[in-house]
């Protein structure tokens, strides 16, 4: 089975160029996304991006917050919303805490954009201590 560009990447968030990003690798190989020098570094990514969705953008549901995301142009938005509600046990549009499910918020974002999630729960913790560390 073929690595997932996203795990390849160290960008399990599939995140496209434009930030100067703390951790990216000296070489960006790939046109579209980013590469990160370790999967902590874009997870971290990941982790700043959801929170400032809240703080800065006031996305307070799965569906406000998976939209913006995984806008319906490159994405069956529908089907990530219902499937990170799901797994936060939540319906799509009632509101959440970002800070408070922040690690189950980015894995079930990395099992979606990579169609599995090879991380453990100490790869996910550090990636999202360093987010919370930086805000």
């Amino acid at each position: 089975m073929a690595i997932p560009r996203g795990i390849r990447n160290n960008n399990p968030g599939n995140i496209r160029h434009g930030d100067k990003w703390k951790g990216l690798a000296p070489i960006q190989g790939d046109p579209d996304f980013c590469t990160f020098a370790t999967p902590e570094d874009g997870i971290r990514a990941m982790a700043v991006i959801l929170l400032n969705y809240q703080r800065k953008h006031g996305l307070k549901t799965v569906r406000q917050i998976i939209s913006r995301w995984a806008p319906p142009t490159e994405n069956n938005t529908e089907a990530y919303i219902r499937h990170v509600a799901e797994r936060l046990g939540v319906g799509p549009d009632d509101p959440i805490v970002v800070a408070d499910v922040l690690p189950t918020l980015v894995a079930c974002i990395i099992r979606h954009e990579n169609g599995q999630h090879p991380y453990d729960t100490a790869t996910i913790g550090r990636g999202v201590g360093m987010a919370v560390e930086r805000a």
